[in-house]
Order: C-alpha cells, then structure tokens, then sequence
C-alpha cells in the first residue's frame, strides 16, 4: 500500500549504483530547501554501494533491490513498486549504472532525469571522458538530458562546460568535471524543471539527439560555465 503523501509538492527518487556523489549534491539541495520538491527514496542496485549510506546520514530512507542475478525485467518491476510504494512522481540517475529498459522508460509517467560527463551530444556512452581527453578537447563539460530509449541520446536540460587545462590527465579532467560541473548543474537542472512545470509550459524544446552525435536544435540547452558568477 502506498505511503500517505502529505505534500502536493513534487516527489523524486534518486536511483544510484556507487559513491553517490552526485547524489549528495542532489540530497543537500533538497535538505535546504532551494528545491520546492521532496526526496521520498533512493535507491540502490548494488548491496553495500556507498550511496546507501549517503542517504542514511542525510535522513532519507534508502533502499536495496539487487540487480544481480535478477532478469531485469523483474528487477525493474521491483523498482516500480517501490516507487509507487513512496508515491514517487520523478526520477533522478545518479551514477546508475543499469540502462532503463525501454518498457519502462514508456511506463513511468513522471520525468525521468540522467546526468552525463560531456557536453552532449558530444561523447555519449560509456568512458565520456576517456574519449574526450583522446580528443584533445579545449572545453569539457556534463549535461543533464532527459531519458528515452536511447543511450545518453534524451534532450538536454542543463549543461556546464570547464577550459581544459591540458596537464590534469585523464582522471584529473574526470575529477573537475564531477566537482566543478556535475555538483554544481545537477541540481541547478532539477529546480530549472520544477521551474518549467510550475509555469506549466513544455519541460524542453528539443527533439531528441538520437539520430545523430551531431545533430543540432532550434533552440539550444540552458548552459552554465563554471566561470559564472
């Protein structure tokens, strides 16, 4: 049976599979209030993921539902329930590390957000940041998308950029893009949607990138630089 809503304000689950840092950021952001949303659960795929203990230190329930071992299509009907359980409307990836089925993608009803080490569309796909470095890019960055069926391939919300300095190596840019970018846009990207469904105008005014790495938009991502003030 659900649990009792006592707030008509949005409510959002945040699912992660390791460190959560990222999940921090999002958790400190709805603990202070400059979220105008409720964190009802997160949730973990993998047993002992630091993320779950993040969520204990911080108050919010935290919940273990194994992916290993588990047809994922049951695996996901788990997740559902416990969702609906905690009357969840939005869901927040966090270092995630299972892709959504497309079932369940066109069975939830509420947003479905995800967080990506570059500048979409950009490097989509696993080691974003290996490629970038092998690229010898002069500008990285994290977008926030929303999901669909592809990978990394939903429109973009939000995204942040950092200069490149040149000399930090390929886990020194993945550091400053985690610290200095994805902390700082991921919940900066949820208040931009609670903004938009407040106004109650469309939540983005992209098509989806997924037919193409390259394809452009008529009306681009909000964008954020670290250098902004």
């Amino acid at each position: 049976m659900p649990s009792p809503r006592h707030s008509q304000r949005p409510r959002f689950a945040i699912l992660g599979s390791g460190r959560g840092s990222n999940a921090v950021a999002l958790m400190q952001a709805f603990r202070d209030g400059s979220l105008a949303a409720e964190l009802a659960v997160v949730i973990s795929n993998v047993s002992g993921a630091p993320i779950l203990q993040r969520a204990g230190e911080y108050g919010y329930p935290a919940v273990l539902i194994e992916s290993a071992n588990l047809p994922r299509a049951e695996h996901e009907s788990r997740i559902r329930a416990a969702l609906v359980q905690q009357n969840v409307d939005h869901i927040l990836l966090a270092g995630y590390m299972r892709l959504l089925s497309a079932d369940f993608i066109a069975r939830w009803p509420g947003v479905i957000l995800n967080i990506h080490p570059s500048l979409l569309p950009d490097f989509p796909g696993l080691a974003a940041v290996a490629a970038q470095w092998r690229a010898g890019v002069r500008v990285a960055g994290a977008s926030v998308h929303f999901v669909d069926a592809g990978i990394d391939t939903g429109p973009v919300l939000l995204s942040g950029s950092i200069d490149v300095c040149g000399d930090e190596g390929e886990a020194g840019l993945a550091q400053r893009i985690l610290t200095e970018v994805e902390h700082t846009i991921y919940p900066r990207a949820v208040r931009l949607l609670l903004e938009r469904m407040a106004r109650g105008g469309p939540l983005h005014t992209q098509a989806s990138t997924r037919s193409s790495a390259s394809a452009t938009t008529d009306a681009p991502a909000t964008a954020y630089r670290k250098d902004e003030t």
